[in-house]
């Protein structure tokens, strides 16, 4: 069945719900909806639409389930697998509105959001109240919470924590046929029936729109450590994540990055705070947090003789609240400097972690085979490395 055009007809309906504020057709707010951060792909859509709670989205679906009017939700933009790409144009539903946490349940640990929310600021909001909400994609600073949900985003400490499956309890949503339903409960144990509520975790929008969250918390810790571990091999730094875990050790961040992922976001931030030796492979950052800093001095000591088994030079360890800020700030903003410095194909790749040496030695061996340069970088504590293919100075045929 073809998709029905938007007509006059159409935004007269829109604009009866939502008000002409909040149906926008212009050149601005048409492009900004046509692309998010996957590459440099631009899909428009006929119309946005900024609905500001479930009703209006209720009576939007509605409308375009029986008018076959194609319907693509959209976050923050900040993604990087094209869930938010209106290829099929239509309507851009943006939620930006649909911005206010609801309720935190500190008895039961647990908040109640809607889906517009931009992560950090739920997380630190949970945190003036001792709650902690660990998942932590690089873009935490500007991703909407609903947009994690929908793809089920991760981040550094999912190597301890887990990612956002691990923390949806219930969900509110609209169906494409406006019907609205909870898919789940408020409870840890929830044995009936089908698990919805994890079906629509990483659906990237497909199968309704998530307009409430419930998400379970746990306490915050109140302490952390941090180290960066410069290698002479990224192989060896790639083995030395695994010999860590067979030691006994879960860090809350085990994050692997090759030299050019460190030197060029060293550039792009025009930070000077680490010294890089040119021979220099590759650096682990690791991090270890609990309520007892007894404890983790004795682990990260522990993780330091482990590392010291390789080829390395002087471990970096954060003295204080800055410097670890500044360590984790060169981590996240490697993907943009990346794409600062050349049109790039990213893959996101996991394997067991203890394949994680073998993964890196082939694609370097490909890259050589090819001719390609690669930048790998990613969250090495769980068998997870982005592999940014860059383009450089290759013809668009190579």
């Amino acid at each position: 069945m073809p998709f029905h055009k938007i007509n006059q007809e159409d935004i007269a309906f829109f604009t009866s719900i939502l008000t002409e504020k909040y149906v926008l057709a212009d050149e601005e707010n048409i492009a900004r909806c046509a692309s998010d951060q996957t590459e440099d792909l631009c899909y428009p859509p006929e119309v946005v639409l900024q609905p500001g709670n479930t009703d209006d989205v209720s009576r939007i679906m509605k409308y375009c389930n029986e008018h076959t009017i194609p319907v693509t939700p959209r976050g923050a933009g900040t993604g990087l697998s094209g869930g938010a790409l209106p290829i099929m144009g239509g309507v851009a539903l943006d939620m930006k509105r649909f911005n206010k946490i609801l309720d935190v349940d500190k008895r039961n640990f647990q908040v109640t959001t809607e889906p517009g929310v931009i992560t950090q600021e739920l997380q630190e909001h949970l945190k003036a109240e001792g709650l902690f909400y660990p998942p932590d994609p690089a873009s935490k600073g500007s991703c909407f919470i609903g947009g994690n949900v929908s793809e089920n985003s991760g981040g550094p400490r999912a190597v301890k924590y887990g990612v956002v499956k691990d923390y949806v309890l219930n969900l509110e949503i609209v169906l494409p046929n406006g019907d609205v339903i909870w898919t789940g409960a408020n409870v840890l144990k929830n044995a009936t029936g089908y698990n919805l509520t994890q079906l629509l975790v990483g659906s990237e929008g497909t199968l309704g729109i998530i307009t409430k969250i419930v998400l379970r918390l746990i306490p915050a810790v109140k302490f952390d450590l941090l180290m960066l571990v410069p290698f002479r091999s990224a192989v060896e730094a790639c083995a030395a994540v695994n010999a860590i875990f067979l030691a006994g050790y879960t860090p809350s961040a085990l994050e692997f990055m090759e030299r050019d992922a460190l030197e060029w976001s060293m550039r792009y931030t025009q930070s000077t705070g680490i010294n890089l030796p040119p021979d220099i492979a590759a650096h682990l950052l690791i991090e270890v947090d609990g309520n007892h800093i007894d404890e983790l001095y004795r682990d990260a000591e522990a993780i330091s003789q482990i590392v010291q088994q390789y080829d390395i030079d002087e471990i970096l360890f954060a003295d204080n609240h800055e410097q670890k800020q500044m360590l984790w700030a060169l981590r996240r903003k490697v993907g943009e400097a990346v794409k600062s410095n050349s049109i790039y194909k990213e893959e996101d790749t996991v394997v067991p972690r203890a394949e994680l040496p073998e993964l890196l030695r082939i694609i370097k061996e490909l890259g050589s085979e090819y001719g390609f340069h690669s930048v790998c970088y990613g969250h090495a504590g769980d068998g997870n490395l982005h592999v940014n293919i860059v383009k450089g100075n290759m013809s668009d045929e190579d």
